[in-house]
């Protein structure tokens, strides 16, 4: 490798609430020599991270552009409302958005639901991120809609979460530009695929081929080499069979006189 050539590297962007570590020791344990970088970036960053290429690949909250990005589903979560730990609510397992109708509820900048109309009574303000956010219901005066993974990251222990039957969902994805779908990216989708090593898809393919026809050359026999270039089973069969040479006979002794 000459000096003007860069070492290869995977790098994955994710946002809030989505969780690589399982896939990142898998690609260590299979990929030792080609280091796996991780690029936190908020919710509403992310499209804009991939676009310009500062990541090859993110786990991202869908939905996302369809017409530049490919995207794998791989979750949906469950969706939840965080409440203080002294609130009516957390008498019930669970609850209806019908049931937080005349509550306040935050709406922060980051919100990853597209609410066609936020439920519950408006608030004073936007909060910036959804961290302003659960402060503030901390303090008792709102509360927020998130994914469960998101009200366990922002986690504190004045509030807690009740899950929301009827709410809308947010699913997680592996998304990447579709012109950019490189061998490395290709390798990682078959991690989160939970494909083998010897899988016979994507880009393993040609190393499966590679590894099956280095088998077969080593166990290949060796061809004996025979008269005439007919095959050493043939030439036996002849030397044995009646198209080989026959005995000479053996005459009557003679009488001595």
């Amino acid at each position: 490798m000459t000096g003007s050539e860069e070492t290869p590297s995977f790098r994955l962007a994710y946002v809030p609430g989505a969780t690589p570590a399982k896939w990142v020791r898998i690609w260590n344990e299979r990929l030792p020599d080609i280091p796996l970088t991780l690029v936190q970036v908020p919710s509403t960053e992310a499209a804009d991270v991939l676009r310009a290429g500062e990541a090859d690949a993110g786990l991202v909250r869908l939905p996302v552009d369809r017409t530049f990005f490919s995207a794998i589903p791989l979750y949906t979560e469950t969706t939840v409302v965080v409440v203080p730990k002294d609130h009516l609510i957390t008498a019930a397992e669970e609850v209806t958005l019908a049931d937080l109708a005349e509550e306040v509820l935050f709406h922060p900048l980051d919100d990853v639901f597209d609410w066609d109309s936020p439920p519950g009574e408006p608030a004073f303000e936007r909060p910036a991120t959804t961290p302003d956010a659960i402060e503030l219901v901390a303090a008792g005066v709102g509360l927020l809609i998130v994914p469960q993974s998101l009200a366990r990251l922002y986690h504190r222990k004045d509030v807690t979460y009740r899950p929301v039957v009827d709410a809308p969902q947010s699913s997680i994805a592996l998304s990447w530009p579709e012109e950019a779908t490189t061998d490395l990216v290709e390798d990682f989708i078959g991690i989160v695929r939970g494909r083998t090593v010897n899988s016979t898809r994507g880009r393993t393919t040609t190393q499966a081929e590679t590894e099956q026809k280095r088998g077969a050359a080593r166990q290949k026999p060796t061809a004996t080499k025979s008269t005439g270039g007919k095959p050493a089973s043939r030439t036996a069969r002849g030397r044995t069979g009646s198209g080989g040479a026959k005995p000479a006979k053996r005459g009557k002794p003679r009488r001595r006189s």
